[in-house]
């Protein structure tokens, strides 16, 4: 048995989640930095702050159909890689990575073919008005065309992890994101390139990420060993990669078609500084919701190795851990929010009238956000065992299943009002049924326990060795 499925076996779980957590936790607030910091800087850009980051709020969802491909690739490929170390099956969890590599170049060269061959009519379907059109176009044309290096840098950090180095993917991620600061910095206020600069400083940023995570394999740092021969892509990889990775492929997918529909509802209800406020109202939601993915990026490979063991205890404690930790944050986010709001919103732009649109709209969007940490680590948890249909299901349940009717419905009778309380509508009605899934999920687990030996489809020491 290696060192790294020695310690996911026998260590603490407390101890197990704050190793694997926390660089996870500063990877994705890191990345959830790249987009937060860009719009910080291009709302306050002078004389066209308020139009450019409306512009940038249109491009959303395009820039998180990127996140949806590379969660595709990364999670998929990091949560396979956990469960065949659990199996003892190191040679295909080196193949993994290669599979992975590839399938970044395959997926983000397409990606940017086709998102700037159909540009125009993508971001009038997204919400472009006249006004905004130029600075979207201006914005996203750029970061299409880094859209290889974003996926491959999201994927390999996972896989980083995935290969036991999670402090190396989290310093990977600090050195990208302070990159991209700087030169946000000096792109957009002292080379005065404005909303363009701001996309060159995320582009190059992802680059240096993405070339960091490639020579980590290949200079051979890595415990699993890289081999050019896995780059081949392999039909059944391939296969397992996406039927992991489809569940937060669908939540994110599910996010950018929220983002359309909402776009379009707060362009009826509210004009461009509607969109422009939700922009703003993302990306602080986005703060606080990055720690818990981090969390449950951390958890992955010890819930995926442990339910691969059959140690059904520790997987469930490293749950409970993760639960209360991520409603402990996302409480603490809540109260920032209801009293600090002015505080918050003036961060990304101080137009009077956008200012008051994005203050009211944050506050009643957050009101059901402690709870929204049963929904994300519920269906992680269930995405980490194995199950994925369940999991894309729970996921899509807050952000199409329910939202999406919300967004279309409650406008109708409350206005613009109505585009912010569909969130925590959809967000307690998923709460209850999660909480659901996840307790006769548990349950199903006694009955395993109780089975005799020769009943288990697996034995011990096929998963652990």
């Amino acid at each position: 048995m290696g060192k790294t499925q020695q310690m996911l076996e026998q260590e603490p779980i407390g101890k197990l989640l704050l190793k694997y957590s926390v660089p996870a936790i500063i990877g994705m607030m890191v990345n959830a930095l790249y987009n937060v910091v860009d719009r910080m800087f291009i709302g306050n850009i002078p004389g066209v702050g308020p139009l450019a980051i409306t512009g940038v709020g249109v491009t959303m969802p395009i820039v998180t159909i990127i996140l949806a491909f590379s969660m595709l690739i990364g999670i998929g490929a990091t949560t396979n890689i956990s469960i065949k170390l659990g199996q003892g099956k190191k040679e295909e969890a080196q193949e993994l990575i290669g599979n992975s590599i590839s399938l970044s170049v395959v997926i983000g060269i397409i990606l940017t073919i086709i998102g700037i061959v159909f540009g125009n009519s993508i971001l009038k379907l997204f919400g472009a008005s006249e006004g905004s059109l130029y600075y979207a176009k201006a914005y996203i044309n750029i970061i299409l065309l880094g859209t290889v290096f974003n996926i491959m840098a999201f994927s390999l950090n996972s896989t980083i992890r995935g290969d036991g180095n999670p402090k190396l993917a989290a310093i990977i991620m600090v050195v990208g994101c302070l990159t991209n600061i700087v030169l946000d910095a000096l792109l957009i206020f002292v080379f005065k390139m404005g909303i363009q600069g701001a996309a060159i400083a995320t582009v190059v940023s992802q680059i240096v990420t993405a070339l960091w995570g490639l020579l980590y394999y290949l200079k051979g740092k890595s415990n699993l060993e890289f081999k050019k021969s896995s780059l081949k892509l392999n039909k059944k990889h391939v296969k397992t990669i996406f039927a992991i990775g489809c569940s937060p492929f669908a939540m994110q997918i599910a996010t950018s078609l929220v983002q359309v529909i909402s776009n379009n509802a707060l362009k009826v209800y509210g004009g461009d500084l509607a969109i422009g406020a939700m922009a703003t109202i993302a990306s602080i939601i986005l703060i606080f919701l990055m720690p818990i993915f981090g969390i449950t990026q951390g958890a992955q490979p010890i819930v995926g190795f442990n339910y691969g063991c059959k140690q059904y205890d520790r997987a469930k404690k490293a749950f409970n851990i993760s639960l209360i930790a991520a409603t402990i944050i996302l409480s603490l986010g809540t109260i920032a929010i209801q009293f600090f709001p002015e505080v918050l919103v003036s961060m990304f732009n101080k137009d009077p009238k956008l200012m008051d649109i994005a203050i009211n709209g944050l506050k009643k969007y957050s009101y059901m956000l402690p709870i929204v940490s049963v929904s994300i680590v519920g269906s992680n948890y269930v995405q980490s065992v194995g199950k994925a249909k369940t999991a894309m299901i729970l996921s899509l349940l807050r952000q199409v299943i329910l939202l999406v009717p919300m967004i279309m419905v409650l406008p109708k009778f409350l206005g613009l009002d109505g585009v912010w309380i569909a969130q925590p509508v959809s967000d307690f009605i998923s709460f209850i049924i999660t909480g659901m899934v996840i307790i006769i999920e548990f349950k199903s687990y006694e009955k395993l326990v109780d089975c005799k030996e020769d009943d288990i489809e697996d034995s011990y020491e096929k998963y652990c060795g």
